[in-house]
């Protein structure tokens, strides 16, 4: 499984801690950018996150901005994407369990950092049911 990373300039400083969360436990992850907080178009970094997702069925991604939508409206635009706005551990477990998010998008202004870490963990060991879950996956 390979982990891809990216922020705007928004969601830079909460991507560093994740980075620094990740790096403490031994999860390798690859950063697409960008390298500072100066502004930068969001849609730039969810797009050339979702391409490296989708290139293979194990890939998850990681997006943070400053609201969490931005970057999941841009994510979800490329086929076979289905990222996750997760905003609490119920609505990120869910998000893997039910519909196989592959990308999990976060609002830096609008969770804690704490809270933020709890739900890249759940999402990273959260393994997707299958079941009858996996028929209405297929129809999205």
């Amino acid at each position: 499984k390979k982990i891809f990373i990216s922020s705007d300039h928004a969601g830079f400083k909460l991507k560093e801690t994740i980075k620094d969360y990740l790096r403490n436990k031994k999860v390798k992850f690859k950063d697409l950018g960008p390298k500072d907080d100066s502004s930068v178009d969001y849609p730039d970094y969810a797009h050339k996150v979702a391409k490296k997702v989708k290139s293979s069925k194990s890939n998850v991604g990681i997006l943070v901005c400053g609201s969490g939508t931005g970057m999941n409206i841009a994510a979800n635009k490329h086929k076979n994407i289905r990222a996750a706005q997760c905003f609490n551990l119920k609505s990120t477990k869910l998000s893997r369990l039910h519909n196989d998010a592959n990308i999990i998008t976060l609002g830096s202004r609008l969770i804690t950092k704490k809270n933020a870490l709890k739900f890249v963990s759940v999402f990273l060991n959260t393994k997707f049911e299958g079941g009858r879950h996996s028929r209405r996956v297929k129809k999205i």
